[in-house]
């Protein structure tokens, strides 16, 4: 099942990717990148596994993981800003993606929230 969140979030995996290529074939810089591969492209694939959730407690268990990967997306962009390995510009425009599926899966978990 296709929606919006699942294709921003696809759509920022994509980048992600090539963020990925760039720093380990360009910059030769192999180890937060591969973290930031990780946590970057996991965001997706949580939607994708909420998106068959079986409960909503599945549901919501699966959109938490998700914001908190799009957390750590943001925390390893941080670090590769200011350590020199992507510049502003490319930090701003990858950051504010990862800003907004965090602003839409933190809403999505208030309203699913189990108490």
């Amino acid at each position: 099942m296709k929606n919006n969140l699942y294709d921003k979030s696809y759509a920022f995996a994509i980048r992600i990717v090539n963020a990925f290529q760039y720093l380990s074939n360009e910059k030769r810089e192999f180890v937060l990148s591969k973290q930031l591969l990780r946590s970057g492209t996991s965001i997706g694939a949580n939607i994708s596994e909420a998106n068959g959730a079986i409960s909503k407690a599945d549901f919501s268990s699966k959109i938490s993981i998700a914001y908190k990967e799009c957390l750590e997306t943001k925390y390893w962009l941080i670090l590769l800003k200011d350590t020199g390995f992507i510049d502003e510009i490319t930090f701003k425009s990858m950051f504010n993606d990862a800003d907004e599926l965090a602003k839409i899966l933190f809403s999505i978990l208030k309203t699913t929230r189990i108490s």
